[in-house]
């Protein structure tokens, strides 16, 4: 289709969900998973940069992306956009707790110095995570204390997906 609409750009969010590193056979291997992967393999080989094709895909998990699909000639360049370091955690802590009702003398310098290599999504996660934790005890006001327990929550999924990923790549 994209060869007939050319000029085209296709987007593939989420790349790392069909385009991780492939496994030998046995019982963890998705051969559903592995069929798309090739099939997406033989097509980015098809495209030439002169019929009007820009393929883009995104990920936040490129270290576990199979390297047949990193591979000179199907990706013209890798652009990365790094975790946000401290001062714009706490930016974004601002931007996604301006509309809650927060008590007096907050710290958000101080949480999102807490929330080292964290994904801006993540950091969002966290103002949710507060403002649940307030809402449970059916509170109108965010504390510090459920901004440090949505932290503690979030980190938590956070080493958790790593190391089942990491025990999945075993």
């Amino acid at each position: 289709m994209a060869r007939e609409q050319a000029p085209s750009i296709i987007f593939i969010d989420e790349i790392d969900s069909i385009g991780s590193s492939r496994l030998d056979g046995g019982a963890n291997s998705d051969s559903e998973v592995q069929r798309t992967m090739l099939e997406l393999l033989n097509q980015l080989d098809g495209f030439e940069s002169t019929n009007g094709i820009k393929v883009i895909m995104a990920t936040n998990r490129i270290d576990i992306l199979d390297p047949a699909l990193l591979r000179t000639g199907r990706i013209d360049r890798k652009i990365e956009f790094p975790n946000p370091k401290s001062v714009a955690r706490v930016e974004i802590l601002k931007i996604h707790s301006r509309k809650m009702n927060l008590t007096k003398g907050i710290n958000l310098s101080k949480i999102g110095e807490s929330l080292v290599n964290c994904s801006g999504a993540e950091v969002k996660a966290v103002c949710t995570e507060a403002g649940m934790f307030a809402l449970r005890e059916n509170r109108i006001h965010v504390t510090q204390e459920d901004f440090e327990m949505a932290v503690s929550k979030i980190m938590k999924k956070s080493s958790e997906s790593d190391e089942s990923m990491r025990r999945l790549l075993k």
